[in-house]
């Protein structure tokens, strides 16, 4: 196993387990630790027009929607199943890329670990098994929350990652 990807599945482990501690006081952090177990308990309410972003946070998220965009086609069996792996092996980059680089305040981050370490772990299971279609799905499942609790423009078209699986011919 290459460095980076035992690094990725070590924070990956690291934050779920954070998901299944018990429930701390968030405080501030910042993102450079994210090798270390980050508080993170439930969330609190995005606000009506959902949690600010920053210009790192937008950008991994759109390599992330672009990303799952794409793998709709494996989906449909119009993609090799090392094209999938690189697609996988994007979004796992742009999840590392969001947690070196967003700085957010400790609620919204809070939020956006609660998508992104299940976005991680989906993704880390299509790297592994290209065959793993039910992780695209997970991955979109993963994100659905992105818009309605973050103010992200590319985002708030239509609140999806990818458009739903449809039949088209090529």
């Amino acid at each position: 196993m290459s460095a980076r990807k035992l690094a990725v599945s070590a924070i990956a482990l690291i934050v779920a387990g954070a998901l299944h501690a018990a429930p701390q006081a968030t405080a501030a952090h910042d993102h450079a630790a994210h090798g270390k177990a980050a508080p993170v308990g439930k969330s609190a309410a995005a606000p009506a027009a959902g949690w600010a972003t920053d210009a790192p946070l937008r950008e991994g998220m759109g390599r992330v929607r672009a990303a799952l965009s794409d793998l709709a086609h494996h989906e449909m069996g119009h993609m090799s199943n090392d094209q999938a792996r690189g697609f996988a092996v994007e979004i796992e980059d742009a999840v590392q890329f969001m947690f070196a680089n967003c700085k957010l305040d400790a609620a919204p981050d809070a939020a956006l670990h609660q998508i992104l370490v299940p976005l991680l772990s989906s993704a880390q299971r299509l790297s592994k098994d290209p065959n793993d279609k039910p992780a695209i799905e997970a991955m979109r499942k993963a994100v659905a929350p992105y818009a309605q609790q973050f103010d992200d423009p590319q985002w708030k078209d239509d609140g999806k990652a990818a458009p739903a699986k449809q039949e088209h011919a090529h």
